[in-house]
């Protein structure tokens, strides 16, 4: 009797995807063409956060915050200036 069970649960986990109707699939979210530019702008953001952090804790001098901060700043212009192309060019 147990094994009855065990293979009419089987049977039923495995076929009743079969019956799934495409028109009962919840439908597919598009993806954002910006995703992976809006991960690396948040990511540039976060390390200018610890940039900044790390300087008001003395770990770093003035000039190399500075080159740091420079340097952060520029490719997080670089990411917002590809996320308004991208953007841009889908309006």
């Amino acid at each position: 009797m147990l094994i009855a069970a065990s293979v009419l649960l089987i049977l039923i986990a495995f076929g009743l995807p079969l019956f799934v109707r495409p028109k009962d699939l919840p439908e597919e979210v598009p993806e954002s063409p910006t995703r992976y530019l809006d991960e690396r702008r948040a990511t540039v953001y976060e390390n200018l956060r610890d940039l900044q952090i790390e300087y008001r804790m003395g770990k770093l001098s003035d000039e190399d915050y500075q080159a740091a901060k420079k340097e952060l700043q520029g490719e997080l212009a670089t990411i917002m200036a590809q996320i308004d192309e991208v953007l841009g060019g889908a309006a």
